[in-house]
C-alpha cells in the first residue's frame, strides 16, 4: 500500500524548494536596478508560475506569496497575491517601520506545508522597495497583507516563520489546524 504524498511532498513536486535547502537559510542578494531589470523580470515570471502551480494543488483563501529562494534563486524579490486585489511585486524590499500593535495568527509556508504555526506580526508594515526602473517607493501594508509581506521579506532575509514563533510554542499539523476553524481576524473584520 502506497502512502499518499504529504502537502510538502506535493509542493516539492511542483518545484517549491523545501526546508533544509541552504538557499532558504541565507540572506538574498539585491538587484542593481535598472541594470538587472531583465533578470528581475524573469525571476518575477518564475515566481508567478510557481504561485500558479501552487494554486492548482491548494486553495489559498487568505492570499499567498512566493519568494525567490523558494524557487532556488538567492535574489531579493518576492511576490504576494492578496486574497483580493492585484499581485504585489517586492523588489529589494526593506522594512523601514513596523507598528508596535501586533497580533498572533497561524501561518503556513510552501517550503514546509505539512504544519502551521502561530506567529506574532506587526499589524502595520512600512516597506521601501523598487520598481524595475530602479525608482524607490514606500508602501504601507496592514493586517493580513502586512502578515503576508512580512513572511516573504523574512524569506529574503533567510528567516522562516518558525524562528518568529514565541519560545515554548510549536507548530501543529494541518489536520489539527483545520480543526480550529479559525481565520485571520482583525478588529471585527475577517481575512479569509
Amino acid at each position: 500500500m502506497t502512502t499518499p504524498p504529504t502537502a510538502s511532498d506535493t509542493m516539492k513536486s511542483i518545484g517549491i524548494v523545501q526546508e533544509g535547502a541552504p538557499v532558504l537559510a541565507e540572506p538574498t542578494c539585491p538587484f542593481e536596478l535598472p541594470r538587472e531589470a531583465a533578470e528581475a523580470r524573469e525571476i518575477v515570471t518564475a515566481l508567478h508560475a510557481a504561485a500558479d502551480r501552487a494554486a492548482t494543488v491548494h486553495t489559498f483563501s487568505k492570499g499567498m506569496g512566493v519568494a525567490a529562494p523558494q524557487v532556488g534563486i538567492g535574489r531579493r524579490v518576492a511576490i504576494v497575491r492578496p486574497a483580493e486585489g492585484d499581485a504585489i511585486t517586492l523588489l529589494n524590499p526593506v522594512v523601514v517601520e513596523e507598528s508596535s500593535d501586533t497580533d498572533e495568527q497561524f501561518e503556513g509556508c510552501l517550503s514546509f506545508f505539512d504544519v502551521r504555526g502561530k506567529v506574532p506580526r506587526p499589524r502595520t508594515l512600512q516597506v521601501r522597495h523598487q520598481n524595475f526602473d530602479g525608482q524607490w517607493q514606500t508602501s504601507i501594508f496592514t493586517d493580513g497583507l502586512a502578515r503576508l509581506v512580512a513572511h516573504e521579506v523574512d524569506h529574503l532575509d533567510g528567516v522562516l516563520y518558525v524562528a518568529r514563533m514565541p519560545p515554548g510554542t510549536h507548530t501543529i499539523t494541518v489536520t489539527e489546524y483545520k480543526g480550529t476553524g479559525q481565520k485571520w481576524q482583525y478588529g471585527g473584520s475577517q481575512q479569509g
